[in-house]
């Protein structure tokens, strides 16, 4: 019994000082960061158009023959083919310039009511593009092809090879078609703009110019000295996302 009552004794003093010490220690405190404070802001988008002069010009010339057997008409198309590229080289492409582009064999059939269709002959096409830095070449070019024998002529494109020319003005137009819608609208909410709290980058465009036509213009253009061809100007559409800060 005695062994019993001085454990109790000594849990009990323990309890005690643990009791003590605690009540000595400071009281923890519960610091809450103030709500971060929300910004006005307005989200507009700006465009920017630029006249961009092409650098660069292709087109597609090509020779379409006909004969009753492969082998014709084959051969008769790889010697046009042939004379059109010479001619191509000697108005001043160069090889790099040249590519054969398209190159096909159809069979020619008739048809008869109630009968099997009958291969009667064969047609061959062969095309070769020409892309050149030179756009003002680009007549003088095709009249050569077409004074060879070409009979075929597509894709006529003028166009801007790189990709970030006029791209540094052209987002700086952007930006500042931005900026002044914002103006705008801040001023009719009773405003002002701040700074640009987000910017973001919309992807340039530029309109695609349509084909030229095929074997019409080529048969008419044998009356000219050279195919008349303006290059113009290709238009280049930039546009930013820009979210400003409203005071």
């Amino acid at each position: 019994m005695r062994f019993s009552m001085t454990r109790i004794t000594m849990v009990f003093v323990l309890a005690v000082s643990t009791t003590a010490v605690l009540a000595q220690s400071p009281p923890v405190v519960q610091v809450q960061t103030p709500p971060v404070s929300l910004i006005d802001w307005v989200a507009v988008t700006g465009t920017s158009r630029m006249d961009l002069e092409p650098d660069r010009v292709s087109f597609t010339v090509g020779v379409e023959t006909r004969a009753a057997t492969v082998e014709a008409a084959v051969a008769e198309n790889n010697k046009r083919t042939a004379a059109v590229v010479a001619a191509l080289r000697a108005a001043g492409a160069t090889s790099e310039e040249i590519r054969t582009s398209n190159f096909s064999i159809y069979p020619q059939q008739e048809y008869v009511e109630n009968r099997a269709p009958r291969v009667v002959g064969y047609q061959v096409s062969n095309s070769v593009t020409v892309t050149r830095a030179k756009t003002d070449d680009a007549g003088r070019l095709l009249q050569a092809a077409i004074n060879a024998g070409v009979n075929q002529a597509s894709g006529l494109n003028f166009y801007v090879a790189d990709p970030v020319r006029g791209r540094d003005e052209g987002l700086r137009l952007a930006f500042e078609d931005a900026k002044a819608k914002a103006q705008a609208l801040a001023t009719a909410s009773g405003r002002t703009v701040g700074r640009a709290i987000t910017i973001s980058e919309g992807s340039a465009s530029m309109p695609v110019p349509p084909p030229m036509p095929g074997r019409a213009m080529a048969m008419e253009a044998r009356v000219v000295q050279d195919v008349p061809i303006e290059s113009g100007t290709q238009e280049r559409v930039f546009s930013v996302q820009v979210t400003f800060e409203l005071r």
